[in-house]
């Protein structure tokens, strides 16, 4: 299974239990950049609190066992977590979440704008090189929206390190304007 659809495959399991989980971290990077950067995690955020008895016990109908805080299946090296919530990209809540849709199921994920958000917020409170250069895998392979990108950058205090980066996050799609 690739990616999304692991992701897909577990998120429907668990919503047929009633519990409502969304995609993000890395994860998403490597769905939106088409496997450009891979991660090895699926970090699930709770859309409400799930009992970790509960998760556990439906985590294991489809073979995930629990090891310390993760959850791991002997048929793939992708580790599940579920990082506490809130779903936010620094200290805003996010807003747009989407659905994809996979032979496995339906995934809720952030969309790639939030993505970008999510990502940047390790590089400016962190210095995280790496996560620039994921947000800008998903910015150059997807559609964002970069007005909302500055104005969030602006609320975490960090519009002139956005300006430095605005650049690299247009890449080609600049040129071809």
């Amino acid at each position: 299974m690739t990616v999304g659809e692991l992701a897909a495959f577990i998120s429907s399991h668990l919503e047929k239990h009633g519990m409502e989980v969304v995609l993000s971290g890395g994860s998403c990077v490597t769905i939106f950049s088409r496997q450009q950067y891979v991660s090895a995690y699926l970090d699930f955020i709770e859309r409400r609190s799930i009992k970790r008895k509960e998760l556990r016990k439906t985590l294991e109908q489809i073979g995930f066992y629990e090891e310390n805080r993760y959850f791991k299946h002997p048929e793939t090296k992708m580790i599940v977590e579920f990082p506490s919530g809130p779903l936010a990209a620094g200290a805003e809540p996010i807003k747009d979440i989407i659905v994809m849709e996979f032979a496995t199921g339906s995934l809720k994920l952030i969309s790639p704008t939030e993505c970008v958000k999510d990502r940047l917020a390790a590089y400016f409170h962190w210095q995280d090189r790496q996560s620039l250069a994921q947000a800008v895998l998903v910015a150059q392979s997807k559609e964002i929206d970069l007005s909302e990108i500055e104005r969030w950058s602006k609320s975490e205090g960090k519009l002139q390190e956005f300006r430095k980066i605005r650049k690299q996050l247009v890449g080609e799609k600049a040129k071809s304007k």
